[in-house]
Order: structure tokens, then sequence, then C-alpha cells
């Protein structure tokens, strides 16, 4: 008698647990899932406000904030940002964007603007554009002549560098330029998302040239520069003695920035590496240990929507819908992405950043980076 009562009081100890434990679990999960749905909500409604502030800036040739320093990469960001989001090709808006960046395709299979001071940067965001608007197969040659342009300005072993060269697998804003990872981050990109994996040559190239941007001593990346701070961070170039926003250390090494970090982590995903690779581990470290909205870490207010742009395409391709900081707090950064940037949207719809630099003072540009921010953020 004594052990059947003490068989029932212990199913029913392991029955309330059970209950317990769903309606815990289930609690957290329509919780989560209200928060999303609102999250939701409020994306689409800064699309829809975004997208009616670009309708009254956009020129009549359908071009937005061309200069000789911008050239026209605001009107192709623009434009993919737009079809990220679910902006039609037919949309006037996107239509005579699409037709003015078509007036731009060169003989070379480039799509840039003379004389081609950017060129490289000008055709990797037009590859990202067209691709998404190649509903029919319109575009099919326009983007296999823009991607072999591409892949011819990679440096290499063609130029007559080798892979211990700070200037090898990398990508430059043109041919007669030194790579940085900015650029190289771009041309992985144009790569990814027209199905190249990471069994390409060329971006098994960039990965070498990625990984000597890396603030980690590894076999990829032998100490030709000075490390005082090995921190698993990423800085621009190591190319041509070096060039970075975030200045050097003491010892005269290279400092890493938030952006730059992102950018290297999400090429060295494309290019295959897992979260095993010292590499990636480093650099996921670095990010785990600076995770913030409110500046761009190691710039402050500098380059911010540019790192908006690149966190949440990070993360988006990391697959993860939470990311864990090194207190261990779980930040569910759609959602934190959407706040924040609900609380920047100008009353015009618009976005801008108080720091000019990288021309981040131009509404149209940074609305453009806002928009593929929220494309990642669905």
């Amino acid at each position: 008698m004594k052990k059947t009562l003490n068989d029932a009081l212990i199913l029913l100890s392991v029955t309330l647990f059970t209950v317990t434990l769903f309606t815990m679990t289930w609690t957290i999960k329509n919780t989560f899932a209200q928060e999303t749905n609102i999250s939701e909500k409020t994306r689409q409604e800064l699309v829809r406000k975004a997208a009616d502030y670009l309708r009254t800036s956009q020129g009549e040739d359908g071009s937005f904030s061309v200069s000789p320093r911008s050239g026209i990469g605001p009107t192709a960001i623009i434009t993919a940002g737009l079809l990220q989001n679910g902006v039609s090709v037919t949309d006037p808006i996107v239509a005579k964007s699409l037709g003015y960046l078509k007036t731009f395709v060169q003989r070379d299979g480039g799509i840039y603007a003379p004389p081609g001071r950017i060129k490289n940067y000008e055709t990797s965001v037009m590859i990202l554009a067209f691709h998404l608007a190649n509903t029919a197969g319109e575009y099919d040659t326009l983007l296999k002549d823009a991607e072999k342009f591409l892949r011819d300005s990679q440096f290499d072993e063609l130029d007559g560098y080798s892979k211990t060269d700070p200037y090898y697998g990398g990508v430059g804003y043109g041919n007669d330029s030194r790579p940085d990872l900015s650029n190289t981050q771009f041309f992985i990109d144009a790569l990814h998302v027209t199905g190249h994996g990471a069994d390409d040559p060329a971006i098994q190239k960039a990965l070498v040239f990625v990984s000597k941007c890396q603030n980690l001593k590894s076999d990829e990346n032998p100490p030709s520069q000075k490390l005082e701070n090995p921190d698993g961070g990423f800085f621009y170039t190591n190319a041509g003695g070096g060039e970075n926003a975030a200045g050097r250390d003491a010892a005269g090494g290279l400092r890493s920035y938030g952006s730059m970090t992102y950018a290297g982590l999400k090429s060295m995903i494309f290019a295959g590496l897992t979260s095993e690779d010292p590499r990636v581990k480093a650099a996921e470290d670095w990010l785990k240990e600076r995770y913030q909205l409110d500046e761009n870490p190691g710039l402050g207010k500098r380059g911010l929507y540019y790192y908006y742009q690149t966190m949440g395409n990070t993360l988006s391709a990391l697959g993860k819908e939470f990311f864990v900081t090194k207190d261990g707090t779980q930040h569910h950064w759609k959602q934190e992405l959407i706040e924040t940037l609900a609380k920047k949207q100008q009353t015009d719809g618009s976005w801008v950043n108080t720091d000019p630099m990288w021309m981040e003072n131009d509404p149209n540009l940074v609305t453009g980076f806002v928009l593929m921010v929220l494309a990642d953020c669905k």
C-alpha cells in the first residue's frame, strides 16, 4: 500500500513538473511570437515610410545622390534595398532606377561611372541590384559580364602576387588601388548572391586577404604587422603599408573596429569557415564583448549606418535568432535593430548620420543602408 502511494506521489510530481514546464515553454514562445509580430509590423511601417521618402528624393533620371565622390553606388544600394523589401521591379521608383543604372554598363563588363575611380565597388553593388531584379532572366548576360569584370579585378597570381603578399586575394575600389576589406567583402557578397559557394577559387583567394586583415596571429596571418593586442577583431587593410579608420595602437598595430569585424566574419562564413575555426571564434568573441547599437565599436558615430548594415547582414548569415554576448545575455538582434532604427527615423521617413564620415550625412545613401538592414530583420 505504501509503495503504491509513493508511486502515485511520484507520478503526480512528474505530471505537475511536466505541466509547469509545458506552460512556461508555451508562455515564452507565445510572448516571443507576439513580440516578433509587433516588430514585423514596425519593420514594415519603417520600410513604407522610407519608400515614400525616396519617391520624393529620386532624380528625374532615376538617380539618387550622384556626385563625383559617391558615383552611382547610392542608386544601386537604394534599388537593392527596395527590392529586398518587396518593392516590385515594375514599381516606378525601381524601374526608373534600373533604367538609369543600365546606362552605365561598360564594354569591359563593369557597371560604373566613368572614369571608374570606384568601379569595383560600384560593380559589386550593381550585381546585387540587378540580381534581385532578374526575375525573368533579362539580366543574365549583364550579370555574367559584370561577374567576369569583378573576378579580373582581384589581385592574384596573374598580377604577380603570391599568397604571402598583403595584396593577394583582395579587391580595391579600382584595379589600380590597393585592396581593402570593405571592397573585398562586397566582392564576396556579389559572388555569393549569384550562387557561388565556398568552393569558388576566387572566394578562397579572398579568404587569404581577409585573414590578413584580422588582429590574430595564425598560419594564415603571418606576423608581418605589429600585433600589440591580437584581439581577434578586423581592420581596414594591411596592404600598401596599412590604412585604418580606427588608427594604430602604441606599437603601431592597426586597431580593430566594429563594421570591419562584422565584414570579416561574414566573409569567412561565406568562405566556408565554421565556428570551430579559430579565426571565426576570435571574431565572434570580439563582437560578443562589444555588442552595441549606439556606436560603431572603435569609431563612435563614424560609419554607424554602414555598421548596422554589416551587422545585420552578418548575423543573418550566422542564422541565429539570438546573439549571446560574453555576459550570457541573449539579444534578439532583429528586434533590437528594428527598435533602434525606429527611434532614429526622421519625420520625412529618411535616416541620416550627424557624423559626415563616408558620406553618411546623405539621407539617401543612409536610407538605402537601412533598407538593407530591415531586409535582414524580416
